[in-house]
């Protein structure tokens, strides 16, 4: 953060959907996958994560020729389901949906990690972004987010905001430092019960993924004040980026596959192109971008190199946001 409060975040990313140049030869398509292929999710059934495995799996399922089940493994904020795929059997028929809190945030908020999330796993390929709302309840009396925050510097004990997760924690944390506001975070288990809380009335202010805070906000339950991501943004019309406030700020979740380390290269190459033949799919990027993911694709090696630099990212936002490793 510059000392005007410019957060600098070297992202380099929304690539263009890649055309997979990685070609299995004849048998070895033949022999991956040859049973059914699990998709684990390291959090709750309904989280934004399995919302977006469920969208993917039947497609995935025409893709590879046998079914990709979804398999919750919730627990320790993503670490659970992610370990167990580490530790899985390496031939392909495990898969974990790997995201920002287990590979991005955890090294930097926990003193001991159990796996490392580049180097203890094969990365097959990113599947897509997602910017986060910053929404108040209905009875708010901030206009904007510009409002919303000068109100914030004017109370001597601040506002209150909820998170459900660690991104979400993080956000709010950088936007009151760099706004130079008070915030005080209350924790909840997930987005859904944190959102409900503002809805209520009982905390200030959240950010929550667009897929809950765009129906609440439709709903009238919440307004919808600014969206995290640099840009406007057609997953939410009309609400103005964090940015045209707090110059710079721009935070968002990505999410993409990966499979344990030693998996070998021809099931990563296969799995890559399944992949990213069904993101080139109209119906599942129209169906992911109602949901507020913005679809991008790469190659295995293009994930990797991205998923280092997200790491040290969110190593910095963890550092402005002043959370110390438990």
């Amino acid at each position: 953060m510059t000392k005007h409060g410019t957060i600098a975040t070297g992202m380099g990313r929304r690539a263009a959907l890649a055309t997979p140049a990685l070609l299995l030869p004849r048998g070895a398509r033949a022999q991956w996958p040859d049973r059914p292929v699990r998709l684990v999710v390291a959090f709750p059934a309904g989280s934004l994560t399995d919302v977006l495995a469920r969208v993917l799996a039947e497609p995935l399922s025409q893709e590879l020729g046998h079914p990709v089940i979804v398999d919750n493994r919730a627990g320790g904020n993503g670490i659970v389901g992610t370990q167990a795929v580490a530790q899985a059997a390496p031939d392909g028929h495990t898969l974990v949906i790997i995201s920002t809190s287990a590979a991005s945030v955890n090294p930097h908020i926990l003193k001991r990690m159990p796996f490392d999330p580049v180097n203890d796993f094969a990365h097959v390929g990113s599947i897509a972004e997602a910017p986060y709302l910053f929404v108040v309840g209905p009875n708010a009396p901030d206009a904007d987010l510009r409002g919303f925050l000068d109100r914030a510097r004017q109370r001597p004990d601040g506002l209150t905001f909820s998170y459900g997760n660690a991104s979400s924690q993080i956000m709010t944390e950088v936007l009151a430092r760099a706004a130079g506001a008070r915030l005080t975070g209350v924790p909840y288990r997930g987005g859904a019960e944190a959102l409900t809380d503002v809805s209520a009335g009982r905390i200030d202010c959240t950010f929550t993924d667009l897929a809950n805070g765009l129906v609440q906000t439709q709903a009238g339950r919440v307004r919808a004040l600014a969206q995290s991501g640099k840009d406007p943004t057609p997953l939410a019309p009309g609400v103005p980026p964090v940015a045209t406030v707090v110059p710079g700020f721009d935070i968002t979740v990505w999410f993409g596959i990966s499979a344990p380390r030693a998996t070998p290269a021809p099931i990563i190459a296969r799995a890559n192109q399944a992949l990213n033949a069904v993101l080139r799919r109209p119906t599942t990027e129209e169906r992911l971008r109602q949901l507020g993911f913005l679809p991008f694709a790469q190659t295995p090696e293009q994930f990797a190199q991205y998923l280092r630099d997200q790491m040290r990212v969110w190593g910095e936002y963890v550092r402005i946001a002043g959370i110390e490793p438990q």
